[in-house]
């Protein structure tokens, strides 16, 4: 069974019982490595002399090399659409159109600082950048960036700017079980983590760390205490870098393993 321990657009926080760590770690590896994301793949640079409306010449020769430009252009998140399709699957045979290819440009006049919201979605708006105050590279006077690039969809285990996530964890699920009269100090953790408490008595106190609390770890070494954990119960967080939501990138990597495990067992029985 699983249940939601916190939810918010770019964290989660939630509990699975009933499986082994295994399966436990199938699900980690799938939230780092299998949720598609769309990143740019491609940057054009179109270089020479750029003129403005008033006549102003301006030279597109940057300050940094075009190999870390693009590095630093394709690690920026974009926002993401799974209905998408992968380009090397597309109907279009991997030519670029736009139910695979997302097209931006970067079009900016120095001086001054290139930020990730100059990278502009030319035939799909919604597909903006996550993050707007993304620093790229900064300009001089009389000096000019233009640039076209296009963004496909890929996986984390092929390149670290297509992981949509971070921070990807889980632990056992733990109760710690409290004797109040070996434990002076008892009501500071009550106190301290209201959410925590699970049952009381008059001689015991029940706490468990599926609800964050820092103190609590200060009880796996105290007299009195009896530490319980339970090795088919598992607490996951992770965060998105944006281009997802939490709760889309968790049902995205459930129906991902239950595909897999299916064609696996089917292979198995042929």
């Amino acid at each position: 069974m699983m249940k939601i321990l916190e939810l918010k657009d770019n964290f989660i926080r939630f509990s699975i019982d009933g499986i082994t760590p295994a399966i436990a770690n199938s699900i980690r590896r799938t939230l780092i490595n299998d949720i598609p994301k769309l990143a740019i793949e491609n940057v054009i640079y179109h270089h020479g002399e750029i003129r403005d409306a008033d006549g102003n010449v301006y030279d597109s020769s940057l300050p940094l090399f075009d190999e870390i430009l693009a590095s630093r252009i394709g690690l920026i998140p974009l926002k993401t659409d799974l209905k998408m399709n992968f380009r090397d699957e597309c109907s279009c045979g991997g030519k670029g159109c736009d139910l695979c290819t997302v097209t931006y440009s970067i079009n900016k006049l120095g001086p001054g600082m290139v930020y990730s919201s100059d990278i502009m979605p030319v035939n799909n708006p919604e597909l903006t950048v996550t993050d707007p105050l993304i620093p790229i590279v900064e300009l001089k006077k009389n000096q000019a960036m233009l640039v076209t690039c296009e963004a496909i969809l890929g996986r984390g285990k092929e390149h670290a700017k297509w992981q949509a996530t971070s921070g990807v964890s889980y632990k056992y699920h733990r109760n710690f079980h409290v004797n109040k009269a070996a434990l002076d100090n008892w009501q500071f953790y009550k106190d301290t983590c209201p959410k925590s408490v699970l049952s009381e008595n008059d001689t015991t106190i029940l706490f468990t760390d599926d609800i964050p609390c820092s103190y609590l770890s200060q009880l796996m070494e105290r007299d009195g205490v009896v530490v319980e954990e339970d090795s088919t119960k598992f607490i996951f967080k992770f965060e998105t870098d944006g281009s997802l939501k939490a709760s889309d990138v968790l049902s995205y990597a459930l129906h991902r393993l239950e595909n897999r495990f299916t064609a696996l067992m089917e292979s198995l029985s042929d």
